[in-house]
């Protein structure tokens, strides 16, 4: 059962860094579009950050400069180091996947971390 596990996050003052992880456990295809999306209460879940189907890099307007993505193909798995953090970066992150399982591609999510942002 393929499964992406999330770490980090947490807490931090405005100007503060914090990481988070995804790990894809379950299989060792590795995924065809990768990436963070988050959501702020009342708000809709937005994408942050991800590797396209082409290898794209994308970031959002809101964190770009401030928000870097690694992947690491031999651990299957995708980081992202959030620096300057701000309050409106305070949210529900989750890890986004589209993974081939040989007849289908199909969308993962991780569990969702909280990353919160506050003097």
């Amino acid at each position: 059962q393929v499964q992406l596990v999330e770490s980090g996050g947490g807490s931090s003052q405005p100007g503060g860094s914090l990481n988070l992880s995804c790990v894809v456990t379950g299989t060792t295809v590795r995924p065809t579009v990768f990436g963070w999306y988050r959501q702020a209460p009342g708000q809709q879940r937005e994408r942050v950050a991800g590797i396209g189907s082409a290898g794209h890099w994308y970031y959002h307007d809101s964190v770009k400069d401030r928000f870097t993505m690694s992947r690491d193909e031999n651990k299957n798995s995708l980081s992202l180091t959030m620096d300057n953090l701000k309050s409106e970066d305070t949210a529900v992150y989750f890890c986004n996947a589209a993974i081939f399982d040989g007849r289908l591609t199909r969308v993962h999510w991780g569990q969702g971390t909280q990353v919160t942002v506050s003097s």
